[in-house]
């Protein structure tokens, strides 16, 4: 009995349908829920869903001895108000909750570094107490304190119904941004899951906690529609016609614009601005990429701030 050439031939068509479906099945098991391509990785680091996934994170190329250099006196018992408490694991823990988001994963390892160098800019500059005669210069005791010593007032506004103050609890500045008032310090919690309003002493008591709030805050916009200080350092935000009638640009000075607003912002080279801008370039040259390449725009001297002071996470 003689097999005709289409009969031989489905064998063969059988085998090619059955290859396809395999094909098409282990591209669907690469999925997530959102129809992102889970890229397969041997770096060990579970991302699932995140376009990031493959890129270097902050412990391949920011290293403990790094963050010691970065914070060479924050144990020092003469000076440093906040001795023991800030360490490089704090740091690395808190950051690789966020690496999926991007945080020091975006852009390649030099841009990586550089945006690690300024969220530690800031964080290095608002708990600073070096001054000019100092060890080791000024630009050498961030990570000094981990609470405000010295609170002016309560912090507490009672108009705010949506957190609204804890008797007995107060809302001084606290963590690696350090926090002030109530809202915010609700506004935060809610982020980070954990209830700051009840219990803003949180983050002067973990530290990795201080650090998950502080990134936290880097890598948020205020309001919908703007910008988070991520956003504008990496190149995520294209300024609008009104952001550039108001002076905002990406880089470095317009993530001082989102974290404090007008009480940095558009008042010409004033101190509290340019200590800012030292202490990431200084890490830069101590991360081995070098102030030269902080980037364009390094200050917001003449920048509209996105929204008033009275709006804003600082005080």
């Amino acid at each position: 009995m003689r097999t005709s050439p289409a009969a031989a031939s489905l064998p063969l068509l059988l085998l090619l349908v059955v290859a396809l479906l395999a094909v098409a099945a282990e591209g669907r098991r690469h999925k997530d829920g959102g129809g992102e391509e889970e890229k397969a990785c041997d770096k060990g680091w579970e991302c699932r869903g995140s376009r990031f996934c493959c890129n270097d994170t902050i412990t391949d190329y920011f290293k403990a001895y790094q963050f010691e250099e970065l914070f060479a006196h924050r144990n020092d018992p003469s000076l440093a108000h906040a001795a023991g408490f800030w360490d490089y694991h704090a740091f690395i823990t808190a950051a690789a909750l966020f690496e999926p988001r991007g945080f020091g994963t975006t852009g390649g390892k030099e841009v990586g570094m550089k945006e690690v160098a300024a969220f530690l800019g800031h964080v290095g500059a608002k708990t600073s107490c070096g001054y000019s005669v100092a060890t080791g210069g000024p630009l050498a005791w961030g990570l000094c304190y981990n609470h405000e010593l010295s609170p002016s007032q309560s912090y507490c506004d009672n108009s705010n119904e949506l957190y609204p103050c804890v008797e007995g609890v107060e809302y001084y500045g606290r963590g690696a941004l350090p926090v002030y008032w109530n809202y915010n310090y609700g506004i935060i919690g809610q982020g980070i899951k954990q209830d700051l309003l009840n219990h803003p002493e949180l983050l002067e008591q973990n530290a990795t906690l201080a650090f998950e709030a502080a990134i936290w805050r880097w890598m948020t916009p205020m309001k919908r529609k703007q910008p988070s200080a991520h956003d504008v350092f990496v190149g995520n935000w294209k300024p609008t016609k009104n952001d550039t009638l108001s002076k905002r640009y990406p880089g470095f000075g317009a993530t001082m614009n989102i974290l404090y607003g007008d009480l940095i912002c558009g008042q010409g080279s004033i101190d509290k601005m340019n200590v800012i801008v030292s202490h990431y370039q200084h890490y830069l040259d101590l991360m081995g990429v070098g102030s030269d390449k902080a980037g364009d725009n390094l200050d917001c001297a003449d920048q509209v701030a996105f929204n008033p002071s009275s709006k804003n996470l600082d005080s």
